[in-house]
């Protein structure tokens, strides 16, 4: 719980901008709308300081009032997607992506590693594919997934180095927790252009990812399939994978080889 009480070392300014922060982070996924009570709850603030904010965040269109209650407005959206830094990625990237949910019916994904995980910056759930928890914006450790995996294989060391000091925490019975052997397993990735995650991050689903590589063979995203075990062979699927991440690499590159980027 982020609690953005009273900080006598803090400025007037500063003191608001934190409380309207921490009104805004107390949105979770799956929060459709919060009533003041739950919003006081969770910021630690006094419920006559949420209604006042509350107030002024509806009269900027960040925060909507409905049912008695508050959601994230669409002005918050509209901020976040010119916001993004990604942006120019998510858009080269969609038909690529679209075509490759096309082709495999499975659930498609574009994601970047911050920190020790990564952030998926686009998913296009396929029509066949198991329900996913994955979703724009959202984030899952690194070493338990294929795109995670596959920007891993081709980062400096010490961003591996990173991750593995972190812990890696067990998602799934088959989720690698082991360094030696996530090691070997990026190594691999870095041979073939390819990680292949078998029930790892959930039981009965599986994935093919690809990394997206800068001018230096290091990696910015990721792309990746993913599905049932008992419905799609990730070795089937993998050369589709790196033919996209391969041809996305040469389209994002373009711009700065001839001078326009």
């Amino acid at each position: 719980m982020r609690t953005a009480g009273r900080n006598d070392g803090a400025s007037g300014d500063g003191l608001v901008a934190a409380r309207l922060a921490a009104l805004l982070e107390a949105f979770r996924p799956g929060d459709e709308r919060l009533g003041v009570s739950e919003l006081a709850r969770r910021t630690g603030l006094a419920k006559t300081t949420v209604h006042r904010l509350v107030g002024h965040l509806t009269g900027t269109g960040l925060l909507e009032r409905e049912d008695g209650a508050v959601r994230l407005g669409l002005r918050l959206f509209e901020i976040g997607q010119l916001a993004s830094p990604r942006r120019g990625l998510v858009e080269a990237a969609r038909p690529y992506l679209a075509d490759l949910r096309e082709a495999t019916r499975n659930t498609v994904h574009l994601a970047i590693l911050e920190g020790t995980e990564v952030v998926y910056l686009d998913v296009l759930r396929g029509p066949d594919a198991p329900t996913l928890p994955s979703r724009i914006g959202g984030r899952f450790p690194a070493h338990a997934t294929g795109v995670g995996k596959a920007i891993l294989a081709f980062s400096p060391e010490p961003v591996v180095t990173k991750v593995i000091d972190a812990g890696l925490p067990r998602l799934s019975a088959r989720t690698i927790t082991a360094p030696g052997l996530l090691r070997r397993q990026l190594t691999r990735v870095r041979e073939e252009g390819v990680a292949l995650e078998r029930e790892e991050s959930g039981v009965g689903v599986v994935c093919a990812a690809s990394p997206l590589l800068d001018a230096r063979g290091v990696a910015v995203a990721a792309v990746s399939i993913s599905g049932w075990a008992n419905r799609m062979r990730t070795e089937r699927v993998a050369p589709a994978v790196r033919t996209v991440a391969l041809a996305l690499t040469r389209t994002l590159s373009a711009p700065a080889a001839d001078g326009r980027r």
